[in-house]
């Protein structure tokens, strides 16, 4: 899978992110010289965890029959200390349904396991970055 990222020459800063069929802008707020018209990448890797944590409950729920009827996350960003190395993302689930205690804590631990949340804490990733031919 590819996603390109193209500048949108019309404004100062922002970019169209095309995933297969999707796009969506990205900017910086006017404080960081854009004019915000969209997410920064930081917002976009911060709800890349709240939203893989949404459907990963949801789907374990629906798969188990669980009776969930409705999740909503929310992801709290501290990036204070991320310039030396440590970047705090605190998500808080609100479960809605007729879930027993033991259900919303099993639905507790499977957010905890969604791959978004892995791939951010047990993986390593190599990023390689090159021109493209002129």
């Amino acid at each position: 899978m590819s996603i390109e990222v193209r500048r949108d020459r019309q404004h100062k800063m922002m970019h169209t992110v095309q995933v297969r069929q999707h796009s969506l802008q990205v900017d910086e707020p006017a404080s960081n010289g854009g004019e915000d018209l969209g997410p920064t990448p930081h917002d976009l890797y911060d709800s890349a965890l709240a939203s893989c944590k949404a459907l990963t409950v949801l789907w374990y729920a629906q798969r188990k029959q669980l009776p969930l009827d409705d999740v909503h996350v929310t992801v709290e960003r501290d990036d204070s200390d991320e310039r030396r190395g440590t970047y705090r993302l605190r998500v808080t689930l609100a479960l809605q349904g007729a879930l027993s205690d033991a259900q919303r804590q099993e639905l507790l631990n499977v957010a905890a396991r969604c791959p978004v949340h892995k791939l951010m804490t047990q993986v390593t990733t190599e990023i390689s970055t090159e021109l493209a031919p002129q």
